[in-house]
């Protein structure tokens, strides 16, 4: 087999492919849930243990029985998502329930969730009190005494079911409902909700920090594991530094102390322990110190036991409670918990103290908090598991003191599910992912928000998009430090381009194309180090390392090699022969002497191919490239960002054939495609390399996700709040790499690649650079007005409204007021009801305009609560939806449709960041045109260019005209785009002008144009942002009821706002008659009346006058006179705040001057 250029290009093509296939753009979403619902999920249970219950203490001392419990959770059981069908259907059929797919969900606002059940041993035994008060020993009652004893499986919540998991119906079925909907989202209340994968720390490692003082941190979830080795300044004249370690959470002594305490019994084994270097002056005054510092706290510390003594009465005067075990043990469990024996303990607060000194001294680097390596990423798995354990907790506290109370006395005992409720883990489930507010990772009483997001739909592009970003969580976004620039670790594990702009710039990213995020590994590796060549570590102090290496498997140290290069080697080798699971990585550091593996969850991988495992290529059976047999046959692997430093990696197949450097080493690895180190988004663009960065990120970011494509195959069976669809979407004459590896077998046995072109939202059209009248200045664009009436960009708009009514009948309940609410046909005072049909909702087809009443809905006793169409909001009704769901309520759902062709003010992009609004429709006939009657569709302003500097849209243009006179040369991807040469040379075999540019003639006078206009086809979007949807105008219309002036609202018909800075403008213009008329007459004119004798206003009264009828008019009442009460034309809020400030006993007086 020949391993040429062209047939390596066309295998990672291929590679990309299988790779895409297996894994898709959605595999860390699911895999992480499914990790979860295999293991993840048992663990939260088993973590509780078992559960003793003591019944309340008897202040009168008569007590001689005593009864008590324990609550065992066993095995968890999760079955499919199901549903209820209710009584009456269950005796017909007799089926209780029924499958719940998630289109059934969606329409009937349901959760889409499993039932948990969990086996539950409840045994209730008495405990004989003899004369003493000591209950009589274990053994005795266990076997004697149990008075009640139940093992059976019970309901302990519901869990929602990710879509397209192993938990999902869908997961089996060969066609889903929609084409491009691939799950991994959530469906709450009928709500489409996805997680965002959260950033944060790796907790796995030591982590060295020199600000605000040098630290080696031992960090775990649980704050009383985590031991932190300190540098202070030390109180001994003439300065220095002394070490201390603080531990659990509460005290800090000096280090000889903790090392003492440990078992070591001399000063010699600790330096050994250390094992740094004694010949620094820096290191030897710093341990000098620190051995004077334990002197000062303990001058016989050394003696044996006296250093634990010292460390167990610190932790008892810090200690609120006493630990049931004691203290030796208690250090066993807490103080390293992974590392067994005092000795590897101690030795490991040597390699902490040595690393601590190194990095003082300047031998090793302090961690990089923004580098991948020291990072993790939390998915559905980790954050399930978190809030699974809260809720469940909560449940069991409850359970324990309902139980309580009834093991006292002679009360009666109930079966175990009424003490552990059930809708305690659902509803606290259900309102987490509602609300979007994640319990903290380790403060307890703390939510965090931000981690599941809405899923937004426009197109295909932003679905994809949201559910591939990552965030990470800072405090303040003011004081981030560096976390927002790009860093090198992020190479092709995050979009550098795609982020949003603003205050999250930098913070939250998006998933590179072929970032994938592994999942935990359970596999014991050590069996494997062992025979790879690596000692165990012993758990005896006396035995000196040398200069072996130290083997790490998570953070925790397992062993030591003499040969670190052969047991690295060795064990890739293992891993590319599927001995060893694909994700887990291994990085030799030979500066300071440790071999770190890992297997743990949450490490974004990518996959690389194997320059020395090209040869097996052979190897393959008939072309079998499937991405499981590219891994097992050692031609691809998985890198993480630690291993990848060990790496060098070439840029491209062509970079292993055109080595020009001389003495460069060899490389390893090759990228399977350039573009795949940009997101799904920033990789389908044409020349994003030729473009400036701002405008890739523009289009990334924000245009490719506002874009109307078509956002679903099953409109018919969805009822979208907000939906918009363009009527011919069309694919680009361009190619990318990263669409066509994402497309699917164009036949059944494999063959031939269909590309996804739903990625791609938009029309092609003829676009000229030239000015037309004017009326493309500053962004606008002109269009051509027949290209409109065909159907160009015509989209269509459906909103729809929702409404909801308790179901009295299904569920028996009593109204939760005392009207009961209904759906109907009556005559209402807030809008038109011609529309409507008797049962309340209009019929299918009807036209409704803004005032009309969409859904009639009224109380028994007759008080109207239907739902009106606002201002600017009309269309026809495409659909009805009557539905209910499991709370009790039934619902209504109307879709209102519009079609919308686009009007003047309308948003439209190419995919280069050039946005622009439509500045003028001009007819087909005024247009210049070429000398093959071409018209153009779209005039944009050349001033666009230059200071853009977005070329890449001149070369798509130059590009797609080649490919539309049937050249061969059709990719754009980025960063292996063919050169400006080979594409006006495309042209010009086709007989057109090397540079694109055509001679025109003028459509009004039909001369021909002197200058050459450059045209050519490219992808225009429109986007959503459309006039109708903004636009704003009012003459009189509805004023708040307590300032009378005009309310705020677009929908209420509110009034436009004139602000302070719209104030000074015109202050500065000098219209002041204009702003009288803005801010008082056209607002809330009004008057009052005011007394010139005193100052104060006068109130309009009622009075009696001597010998005359009552009069009704202005009067002083401080005065007590209506002399010299003059009436004024104030604003109505300045009436009303005089008023209110009266009614506080502040009292304004107006001067007043007559004119």
């Amino acid at each position: 087999m020949d391993l040429s250029e062209d047939f390596l290009d066309d295998f990672c093509k291929k590679a990309s492919t299988s790779f895409f296939r297996q894994y898709g753009l959605l595999s860390h979403q699911i895999n992480s849930y499914n990790e979860f619902i295999k293991t993840g999920i048992q663990n939260v249970f088993d973590s509780l243990g078992e559960i003793n219950v003591q019944p309340e203490f008897d202040p009168s001392g008569n007590e001689t029985v005593r009864r008590c419990a324990t609550v065992k959770l066993g095995k968890v059981n999760l079955e499919r998502p199901r549903f209820w069908a209710g009584e009456n259907f269950s005796t017909e059929t007799g089926t209780e329930y029924l499958i719940l797919l998630p289109k059934h969900a969606r329409l009937q606002n349901i959760t889409y969730s499993s039932r948990m059940s969990v086996q539950l041993q409840y045994q209730v035994y008495t405990q004989e009190m003899d004369k003493s008060g000591i209950p009589e020993t274990e053994q005795e009652h266990v076997s004697n005494k149990i008075i009640l004893e139940d093992n059976r499986e019970i309901t302990i919540g519901r869990l929602p079911v990710m879509v397209k998991s192993d938990l999902c119906w869908m997961s089996d079925m060969k066609k889903g409902d929609c084409d491009f909907d691939y799950g991994g989202y959530f469906l709450i209340k009928g709500a489409e909700k996805t997680f965002i994968a959260q950033e944060k720390t790796c907790l796995k490692r030591l982590w060295l920090v020199n600000n605000p003082i040098w630290t080696v941190k031992y960090r775990s979830v649980i704050g009383k594991e985590r031991v932190y080795v300190k540098l202070v300044d030390s109180r001994i004249r003439g300065g220095g530094k002394v070490i201390t370690v603080f531990l659990f959470s509460s005290i800090e002594i000096p280090i000889w102390l903790l090392f003492f305490a440990l078992g070591v019994t001399s000063d010699k084994e600790v330096i050994d322990l250390i094992d740094t270097d004694c010949k620094d002056n820096t290191i030897v005054n710093t341990l000098l110190a620190s051995i004077y510092a334990a002197d000062q706290k303990s001058k016989d510390f050394r003696n044996e036991g006296k250093a634990f003594s010292i460390l167990s009465n610190e932790l008892k005067e810090k200690w609120t409670y006493t630990p049931k075990q004691a203290f030796k043990d208690c250090i066993e469990e807490t103080l390293f918990p992974k590392l067994r024996g005092f000795n590897r303990k101690a030795r490991f607060l040597g390699y902490m103290v040595k690393c601590l000194l190194e990095a003082y001294t300047g031998r090793r680097k302090v961690d990089d908090r923004d580098s991948f390596r020291s990072k993790r990423v939390e998915l559905a798995g980790e954050l399930l598991e978190r809030e699974v354990r809260v809720h469940l907790k909560h449940a069991v506290r409850r359970m324990t003191k309902a139980l309580q109370r009834d093991l006292y006395g002679e009360r009666p005992l109930h079966p175990i599910e009424h003490y552990l409720d059930a809708s305690v883990v659902t509803n606290g489930l259900s309102r987490a992912f509602s609300t979007g507010a994640w319990v903290h990772p380790y403060k307890r009483m703390e939510r965090i928000s931000g981690v599941v997001a809405h899923l937004r739909r426009a197109n295909p592009t932003q679905m994809m998009a949201d559910m591939r970003r990552t965030r990470q969580q800072v405090q303040y976004t003011g004081r981030v430090g560096d976390a927002r620039y790009p860093h090198p670790s992020h190479w092709g594990r995050v979009c550098y381009m795609t982020t949003p702009d603003g205050e999250n710039c930098g913070l939250v990213k998006n998933l590179a194309s072929t970032g994938i995020v592994s999942v935990n590994i359970q596999v014991n590796l050590l069996d494997m180090l062992m025979k790879s060549g690596m000692e165990e570590l012993v758990d005896d102090n006396s035995i000196s390392i040398g200069k072996k290496h130290k083997v790490f498997v998570n953070g925790d140290w397992v062993g030591i090699c003499a040969n670190a290069a052969s047991l690295v080697a060795d064990f890739r080798s293992k891993r590319r022969k599927k001995e060893v699971h694909h994700q887990v990585e291994i990085k030799l550091d030979d500066k300071n002497g440790e071999v770190r593996i890992f297997s743990d969850a949450g490490r974004i991988m990518r996959p690389l191919l194997l320059v020395e495992g090209l040869k097996n290529i052979k190897l393959l059976e008939s072309g079998d490239y499937s991405f499981q047999s590219l891994i097992d046959n050692g031609i691809v692997e998985l890198i993480g960002s630690e291993e990848e430093e060990d790496c060098y990696t070439a840029w491209g197949i062509k970079h292993l054939f055109h080595n020009t450097e001389t003495n460069a080493p060899k490389y390893t690895h090759c990228e399977l495609d350039m573009s795949f180190l940009l997101s799904f988004s920033c990789g389908i663009i044409p020349f994003a390399n030729h473009d400036h960065a701002k405008r890739v990120l523009f289009q990334s970011q924000k245009h490719s996700q506002q874009a109307i494509g078509y956002s679903t195959t099953n409109p018919n069976i969805r009822v979208d709040t907000l939906a918009h669809n363009l009527f011919y979407p069309q694919k680009p004459l361009f190619k990318t790499v990263l669409s066509d590896c994402l497309g699917t077998p164009k036949y059944s046995n494999g063959q031939g690649l269909q590309s996804r072109d739903e990625y791609y939202n938009g029309q092609c059209a003829i676009v000229a650079v030239n000015v037309h009248l004017g009326y493309n200045q500053e962004d606008s664009l002109v269009m051509n007005r027949a290209s409109l009436e065909r159907g160009m960009f015509r989209s269509e708009h459906v909103r729809s409204y929702k409404a909801e009514i308790y179901n009295t009948e299904s569920f028996g309940k009593k109204a939760k007021f005392e009207d009961n609410i209904v759906f109907g046909k009556v005559q209402s005072k807030i809008g038109r009801v011609d529309k409507l049909e008797e049962d309340g909702f209009p019929y299918v087809g009807a036209r409704l305009e803004s005032g009309d009443i969409v859904i009639g809905k009224h109380a028994e006793s007759g008080g109207d609560h239907s739902i009106k169409l606002k201002h600017g909001e009309k269309g026809s009704v495409q659909k009805v939806v009557i539905s209910a769901n499991d709370d009790g309520k039934n619902f209504a759902t109307v879709s209102l449709r519009q079609v919308r062709s686009p009007s003047l003010g309308d948003k439209f992009s190419s995919m280069h960041g050039q946005k622009g609004v439509l500045g003028y429709l001009e007819s087909q006939e005024n247009f210049p045109f070429t000398i093959q009657g071409i018209v153009p569709d779209v005039v944009i302003n050349p001033h666009a260019f230059p200071s853009r500097q977005t070329p890449g849209q001149l070369l798509e243009a130059a590009l797609g005209k080649g490919i539309a006179l049937g050249g061969s040369m059709r990719y754009a991807t980025p960063f292996s785009t063919p050169s400006v040469e080979d594409i006006t040379n495309q042209l010009h075999r086709c007989g057109f002008s090397r540079w694109g540019n055509e001679r025109v003639y003028n459509g009004r006078t039909g001369e021909m144009v002197e200058s050459l206009v450059f045209m050519g086809p490219t992808f225009y979007q429109k986007l959503v942002h459309m006039s109708e949807d903004k636009v704003k105008f009012r003459n009189i219309g509805p004023v708040h009821p307590l300032t009378r002036q005009p309310v705020a609202d677009r929908k209420r018909f509110g009034g436009v706002k004139i602000g302070e800075m719209e104030r000074d403008c015109i202050i500065a213009h000098g219209a002041t008659a204009n702003l009288y008329e803005r801010l008082y007459t056209l607002c809330d004119a009004s008057h009052m009346h005011i007394c010139r004798k005193c100052n104060n206003m006068a109130s309009v009264i009622q009075r009696s006058v001597p010998r005359g009828p009552k009069i009704r008019g202005p009067y002083c009442r401080f005065c007590e006179s209506v002399e010299d009460v003059v009436k004024v034309n104030v604003p109505y809020g300045a009436k009303l705040i005089c008023q209110e400030l009266f009614s506080m006993g502040i009292a304004i007086s107006f001067e007043s001057e007559l004119c």
